[in-house]
């Protein structure tokens, strides 16, 4: 399980058996989406599989999951998404009730974020042999002239910026599926991030780096971007915007927040000069409006990120071994 979880043990499995296997400087990049030269256009294209237990729960479901998730990564290249594949593996026994209400839910998805679901298929597995319903997401769009975003191109001097407060997706599912009451509910932050993109796009063309924090939360993303860049990171911890229902909660269950999964929240790397503009932009708009500088570069320790505490003390982040919370995507 660990295997699946986003932290070290996924990016040794990617390192040692599928890089290898397929063998290509496509691939290598190992960014949200790949960016391709095809027909004089650039085109983003990028794959996902959503397994969450439970299929529904506070702030969405499944299928919002499956359509934002390949949503958001189109738009981490920024990419303009267009055009969605969407596949359902069913579990014998599951209710056709349940199975259309997923399927709303990606339809209603795919319009709020403006893409269309083009092709799909669907497979039926014996009883005990699935959950209910998967989910299987392709995508592509385009990327426009003058864009050029990927880990590789964060550098000494950039500003960190998370567009909003972390770890409410990973703390929903939690809650629903364990049946864990925290005083108050906890919805998941799940959303299409494409028109905040657009609107740091306005402000600058020049974003160096954009990742969604999903599955290894915060810190996840931190690490690798510091490792496929070969720069040093360095966090303000107090600085972090934790709302108090995901402190209390990850308080109580012994879970760092900077871990936890989020499904509508990016992480940027910004040139110093362009930072206040792409602040400003990120919190016009609705789904940045918690937007917070967190950070910055550094020719220091490459590869390693580093949290200031509040104390004035350091602590470094590392790549989680697994998934603090298992099934969350």
């Amino acid at each position: 399980m660990g295997h699946g979880g986003g932290g070290a043990l996924s990016a040794e499995l990617v390192r040692h058996v599928f890089a290898p296997a397929y063998g290509n400087g496509t691939l290598a990049a190992l960014a949200d989406s790949a960016v391709l030269d095809l027909g004089g256009a650039r085109l983003a294209f990028s794959t996902d599989t959503f397994v969450v237990r439970p299929l529904f729960f506070p702030g969405g479901s499944i299928g919002d999951l499956a359509v934002n998730g390949t949503v958001n990564d189109l738009a981490m290249s920024g990419a303009r998404p267009a055009y969605l594949s969407c596949a359902f593996v069913l579990e014998e026994g599951v209710e056709t009730a349940v199975v259309a209400r997923v399927a709303e839910a990606v339809g209603a998805a795919a319009r709020t974020a403006g893409v269309q679901v083009a092709t799909g298929d669907t497979k039926v597995v014996e009883a005990g042999h699935g959950d209910g319903v998967y989910l299987c997401t392709s995508g592509i769009g385009l990327v426009p002239d003058g864009v050029d975003i990927r880990p590789q191109r964060a550098v000494p001097g950039d500003v960190v910026i998370v567009s909003g407060p972390v770890g409410l997706h990973g703390v929903a599912v939690l809650s629903v599926r364990e049946g864990l009451e925290f005083g108050v509910e906890v919805e998941s932050d799940c959303a299409a991030l494409g028109g905040l993109v657009e609107a740091m796009l306005a402000a600058t063309r020049d974003l160096h780096v954009l990742r969604d924090p999903t599955r290894g939360g915060l810190a996840a993303a931190l690490c690798e971007i510091a490792a496929a860049a070969g720069v040093g990171v360095v966090v303000q911890e107090r600085s972090v915007p934790v709302p108090p229902e995901v402190a209390n909660a990850c308080g109580m269950l012994g879970l760092d927040p900077w871990y936890v999964a989020n499904e509508g929240r990016l992480v940027a790397f910004v040139p110093r000069a362009e930072a206040d503009a792409v602040l400003a932009a990120m919190r016009a708009h609705p789904l940045g409006a918690g937007a917070a500088v967190v950070g910055e570069c550094t020719a220091d320790h490459p590869g390693m990120v580093v949290a200031r505490t509040g104390l004035g003390g350091t602590r470094v982040v590392d790549l989680p071994l697994g998934e603090q919370l298992p099934r969350i995507c």
